[in-house]
């Protein structure tokens, strides 16, 4: 389960000094779900070139340009669609360059399957000759990938594996069983794609000789299905009389997985090797990634509990693999640590992210598994690692250190020593940069100060502002904005919890006012941050509601104890927390305590029907969107990772599930949900609403035909917040 991104659109405005005049206009759903008007502006696509001079970008999905680093100026398009009548193709989605950089891999026309998987036509154009040919003849496909000399690309079609060689034209088939609902090569299946967060299941050797890649055997898995209607957006019209049962590969909790092989396919002499990943199915292999050295692969084997990792090192010629590395954790090990796995050019060493502190932080091992320093170190998250220098042995990283709730670049050298911090402005920097890590292009915002983009060099010296969304700024001058402020409150459990508050427009103290408290909870997540997030809830202040977000226990950026203390009772102390949360509120001289309502979507839904069933007594309403009602009924990589299987642990899943303690409802709710979500499926909603009905409990529901887990197409956003808002003016 991955937090959903709520349409809170970044919305830059400027609030310094920032006083309510009643001449400002209020903004409205409309102009937020439908107009886009506040939209910002950025910098997208970008790509540093191996000569750490100079950068590429997408603009306005139609043409490739490269720009200075130094000077932050455009020097030319290296890519034009226009230039190229016969595509099938009139926007680019994305684009790769080849490691040498004579090849740019082009796609275009994705068609969705799940959250990250999608079909494409891809084209490869060569940037000496001009010319552009298509990957495949026979398109969409999926996850074409160039070997790194650029003369052969490799893509999967209908569960299989091709390669295209550019020279000559010729397409070669190398796997023969790949079958929907049985056998997937070169991709994950559904909830490795969903709960191990990639995509692409193929990688080159750095020599273009081999292609390593896994095979997917889901024939055991248990299969889930939904009923898929006409519609309008889209119109399905193929099920207008008898709707479409659609079938997949789904492993619930305690269910089976894909039984997972890694294979090498040698270019040279046209033969497929196995890789040795041990006699144990029941297990996980989550990354699969090439070293510096051609002949040996990664192979990362995570077990069932998902608490003990394993790096093998796997002879590409004979498929032999030993095990270098091995680290065991009492809770669970972080997935979303494993692409910072890198392995150094000298063949002798790699670099690991890792929690064993206590804290994330970074190390450097040799192929031994022998940890030769830990370079980062404090009680502090390192929240992004964005590489190593070799040749300065300096390694450059995004830290949680001044704050949670913020986020700064740094670098620090080899010796743990000279630690930089080259991004200043309090509130959350993102960095993207060069091949070299000469400069970054720096993502800045702050809660109430726009996302400002810059060009800036390994010193933190800033060069260039790319972007700084004045025009948008002005705009936002003319509405009624209000400010976000932070907060912080302990709990009667003695625990600081970090939030922030939005007040109505003409807000007065001496008035009260009802309460939205807004969350998703979900394990290392977080929603109270110091960057520049704003959508509906400024709808809600200019309608005269307090919006109230915070985070609590087991949420992100405070040491491995205050997010794993969740572990085996997903729901008890995060709901605890959301109850203490409208408590403290409630002794808040401008708070309706009896009008506080708790809304969420996803893992926030679930938390949501825990407010008005367990926290009946403090929340007078809510709000669910394609909530999880029992965790029985999820798949079982996100589910068992912090809950073990139900077999081991039914009190864990049975206690904190909502469809459990319905009895305790009262108030008024709102349960939303899509009937073609594959991710939380409508199960969860459809159950929790018999087992409200049985107890003769009444309250609202809504479904919405054909629609995903993000419950979008059409004009459904603008009915879905309006249905929101609608509900909360009339029970506030």
């Amino acid at each position: 389960m991955k937090r959903l991104i709520l349409f809170f659109i970044l919305l830059p405005f400027f609030f310094n000094g920032f006083t309510q005049d009643n001449s400002r206009k209020k903004i409205t759903l409309n102009e937020v779900m439908v107009q886009y008007l506040f939209y910002p502006n950025s910098v997208y696509g970008i790509r540093s070139m191996l000569d750490g001079q100079h950068y590429t970008t997408l603009e306005e999905a139609s043409s490739i340009a490269k720009w200075n680093y130094k000077t932050g100026d455009k020097v030319s398009d290296l890519f034009r669609l226009s230039g190229f009548s016969d595509l099938k193709i009139n926007k680019i989605s994305d684009y790769e360059f080849s490691e040498n950089e004579q090849k740019i891999l082009v796609l275009g026309n994705k068609s969705p399957i799940y959250r990250r998987s999608f079909t494409a036509d891809y084209y490869v154009f060569d940037l000496k000759s001009k010319i552009i040919v298509p990957v495949s003849q026979k398109m969409p496909i999926q996850l074409a990938t160039l070997s790194p000399d650029g003369k052969l690309v490799a893509f999967v079609r209908e569960n299989n594996i091709f390669i295209s060689d550019l020279t000559s034209g010729d397409e070669k088939q190398i796997t023969f069983d790949g079958e929907k609902n049985k056998i997937i090569y070169g991709a994950p299946d559904w909830v490795y794609e969903e709960e191990f967060e990639f995509n692409k299941a193929l990688t080159w050797s750095s020599d273009s000789k081999k292609l390593a890649f896994m095979r997917f055997d889901e024939q055991n898995v248990p299969e889930f299905g939904m009923t898929m209607f006409k519609g309008l957006a889209p119109n399905l019209e193929k099920n207008a009389l008898y709707p479409e049962h659609r079938v997949w590969k789904y492993p619930k909790a305690g269910d089976s997985n894909s039984i997972v092989a890694v294979q090498v396919f040698n270019v040279d002499n046209q033969v497929t090797t196995s890789c040795d990943v041990g006699n144990e199915t029941n297990q996980y292999i989550p990354r699969i990634k090439w070293t510096n050295d051609p002949n040996y692969l990664a192979i990362l084997r995570l077990n069932r509990l998902q608490n003990k990792l394993e790096i093998l090192l796997s002879d590409a010629k004979d498929g032999i693999s030993k095990a270098i590395y091995t680290e065991e954790n009492k809770y669970y090990l972080d997935q979303t640590l494993f692409d910072y796995i890198t392995f150094l050019s000298d063949n002798k060493h790699f670099i690991m992210v890792s929690e064993k502190s206590g804290f994330t932080h970074i190390y450097l091992y040799n192929l031994k598994g022998q940890e030769i320093k830990q370079i980062t170190q404090g009680n502090f998250d390192v929240t992004d690692f964005y590489g190593y220098d070799e040749k300065n042995k300096v390694f450059y990283y995004q830290a949680a250190e001044i704050s949670p709730l913020q986020r700064q670049v740094y670098s620090i050298n080899l010796n743990g020593k000279d630690k930089k911090l080259l991004t200043p402005k309090n509130g959350t920097n993102i960095a993207e940069f060069s091949s070299t890590f000469e400069f970054f292009i720096n993502d800045f915002s702050a809660a109430n100060i726009p996302n400002i983009i810059s060009l800036i060099d390994n010193k933190g010296v800033e060069i260039k502002i790319l972007e700084q969304n004045e025009e948008t700024n002005q705009l936002l001058k003319t509405y009624s904005f209000q400010p976000k402020e932070f907060f912080k409150f302990k709990t009667e459990q003695g625990n600081e919890l970090n939030g922030w508050m939005i007040k109505p427009i003409d807000f007065d103290k001496n008035q009260k006012y009802p309460v939205l408290m807004t969350q998703y909870s979900g394990p290392n997540s977080q929603s109270a941050t110091d960057d520049f997030q704003v959508g509906w809830e400024q709808v809600l202040a200019n309608e005269g509601f307090i919006v109230v977000c915070v985070d609590g226990r087991g949420t992100a950026a405070r040491g491995e104890e205050f997010r794993k203390m969740t572990y085996l009772q997903l729901g008890k102390y995060e709901i605890e927390d959301q109850i203490q949360t409208a408590k403290y509120l409630g002794t808040l001289p401008y708070v309706k305590k009896e009008n506080i309502t708790i809304w969420g979507w996803s893992f926030g839904g679930f938390m949501a029907l825990l407010g008005v069933t367990k926290g009946a007594d403090y929340f007078s309403a809510g709000i669910a969107v394609a909530p999880v009602t029992n965790w029985r009924y999820y798949d079982n990589i996100y589910t068992e990772r912090f809950m073990r299987t139900p077999q081991e642990n039914p009190a864990g899943y049975d206690n904190n599930s909502p469809i459990n303690h319905v009895e305790k409802f009262k108030g008024k709710l709102l349960l939303v949900h899509g009937t073609a979500d594959d991710n939380v499926h409508w199960q969860n909603s459809a159950e929790f609403v018999e087992a409200m009905v049985q107890k003769n409990k009444h309250f609202q529901t809504f479904y919405y035909t054909n629609r995903n887990h993000s419950i979008y197409g059409g004009k459904t956003r603008i009915h879905l917040y309006t249905m929101f808002l609608n509900f909360l003016l009339e029970n506030n």
